[in-house]
């Protein structure tokens, strides 16, 4: 070994170990939420889960990992897909039109779903598995029949809020950790809003699922990227 490469290697193991010994630690240092964090568990439904209407693959493997991070949350927000019948999202509204074709709306672009989270079905539930005994409130979304809302800041066209951004800051939280379904859509337009309202964003990927419909995940996690939201896995959080 070269005496300058030698010297450098023991330099960079000696400045390592006097950081060991100092208590200095070189792993990654964990997230711990704290009183001002929030869990948004985004659409953790049986609509989007296999057996509903529109599932998302491997859906319900985000409960358990949700429900095991919600152990470290004091402030937990549900928020539920809720829509009426003929809503106009729905494929079947429109003659001659194909759930994933789009059609234009009011407020712009409109992806047609199939039927789906119709109020008061079965299907628009919670998971029964989910259990997030610390949980303050659920916010509906996507119960005004002629608009969408992928959010739970705003609806689809980007002016009606839901409230939610209202109550986090009266209750003085400045941190949301999102995790649900679909990572694509509901979860990244609610990061992107919550980004938008000035609160600190992170998205707990392995607590999410993606659609991914036309590479729409890679083009989502580019966006909220760009919008400042922070991409971690569940093993980051203390």
């Amino acid at each position: 070994m070269h005496t300058t490469t030698r010297r450098t290697l023991l330099k960079a193991v000696s400045s390592a170990a006097g950081l060991a010994a100092s208590g200095f630690s070189l792993a990654a240092a964990k997230i711990k939420p704290d009183a001002k964090s929030a869990l948004i568990v985004v659409d953790v439904q049986n609509c989007f889960v296999t057996g509903g209407t529109l599932p998302v693959k491997d859906g319900e493997a985000v409960v358990p990992v949700i429900n095991k991070l919600s152990a470290a949350f004091r402030n937990i927000v549900v928020t539920q897909d809720w829509h009426t019948p003929g809503h106009a999202s729905f494929a079947s509204t429109y003659p001659g039109k194909k759930a994933f074709e789009t059609t234009r709306l009011a407020f712009g672009t409109q992806v047609l779903w199939p039927d789906h989270c119709v109020q008061g079905t079965d299907d628009a539930n919670l998971h029964k598995d989910l259990k997030l005994p610390t949980a303050q409130i659920i916010i509906r979304k996507g119960f005004h029949k002629e608009m969408d809302s992928y959010s739970a800041f705003d609806e689809a066209d980007h002016k009606t809020a839901t409230g939610l951004a209202g109550y986090l800051k009266q209750r003085g939280i400045k941190t949301l950790y999102i995790t649900g379904l679909a990572t694509d859509f509901c979860v990244a337009w609610t990061a992107m809003d919550a980004r938008k309202a000035g609160f600190d964003v992170y998205v707990i990927e392995d607590a999410t699922r993606a659609i991914d419909l036309n590479g729409s995940l890679a083009a989502a996690w580019k966006q909220m990227t760009a919008k400042g939201v922070k991409r971690i896995q569940s093993a980051d959080l203390a």
